[in-house]
């Protein structure tokens, strides 16, 4: 069931009012679920109906992605800040230490709020912060283009191209290894996500400086990258490991950036597995 809540995040000129958009199903522990720049909460589910049966699962649209809106004056998109949000954001709702996963920027989150202690486990599936600068520059290039391409494309457009399996292609390739397996709405709503994203420009300018260079100690934490990563190469999984030793690193076999589309039974399995 889709829902809002709002409230209050603290900032450099006072208190300030924040909402986000989220959706809530299953029993059991509580597991967040945190999408990439320019997605939406739409990108998990795959994987949403499995994590259910075992999982409370709150999966969200970041502020100013999805429906989510942007955060307001005062507030910054850094990582603190972000992190700080979905603090509130698990106070709000009452979510005692969730498990969390994230994917890309998601990831990145998510590893942050495990360095804060703020949750149980942290699955991170090719999370961002562990790219050398070459690496961050040809990434954030791409993006770029992915979002420069879904502002300029008309709708109708779109739509023709993601009725076929080689539209979908031209169109999600960059992060899916398998695009024909995503519904031509999925694609049509996704490549809309990236086009209205009012958090996108912001959310980038602040990942410029970003590289996450800390320990995560005491809890579980997994990284799981695919092996078919075309925009957060592999390689930057083990530079993941050896900034945070104790990790499980999972390799995920013909996955893309986004691998819950492309082989969602391993990736749930994952997750499953790293919030036990």
């Amino acid at each position: 069931m889709s829902a809002t809540v709002s409230f209050q995040v603290a900032s450099p000129v006072g208190p300030r009012d924040v909402s986000v958009d989220y959706a809530r199903v299953g029993s059991g522990e509580p597991l967040l679920l945190l999408h990439g720049i320019g997605h939406h909460r739409q990108v998990w589910d795959p994987v949403v109906d499995v994590l259910a049966g075992e999982r409370d699962v709150i999966s969200v649209d970041l502020p100013g992605f999805g429906t989510s809106p942007g955060l307001p004056d005062g507030l910054g998109y850094d990582l603190a800040t972000t992190t700080a949000v979905f603090g509130a954001f698990c106070a709000a709702l009452g979510l005692d230490r969730p498990h969390v996963a994230g994917n890309s920027l998601g990831g990145l989150i998510a590893l942050e709020l495990g360095r804060e202690k703020r949750v149980r486990s942290v699955t991170a599936l090719s999370p961002a912060g562990f790219w050398s600068p070459a690496e961050r520059r040809y990434a954030f290039g791409v993006l770029l283009a992915m979002r420069h391409i879904s502002r300029r494309m008309p709708l109708p457009l779109v739509e023709q191209l993601s009725r076929s399996a080689a539209g979908r292609t031209v169109l999600t390739s960059t992060i899916y290894a398998r695009p024909g397996r995503r519904s031509p709405e999925a694609v049509v709503a996704e490549t809309l996500a990236l086009a209205g994203a009012t958090g996108f420009d912001q959310t980038l300018a602040a990942g410029r400086t970003v590289r996450f260079g800390d320990d995560v100690p005491e809890i579980p934490v997994t990284v799981a990258w695919g092996s078919r990563d075309r925009l957060l190469v592999r390689r930057q999984g083990v530079r993941a490991k050896q900034i945070i030793p104790r990790a499980r690193l999972v390799r995920l076999p013909g996955c893309g950036h986004c691998p819950m589309n492309d082989d969602p039974a391993l990736v749930a399995r994952v997750i499953l597995d790293g919030s036990r």
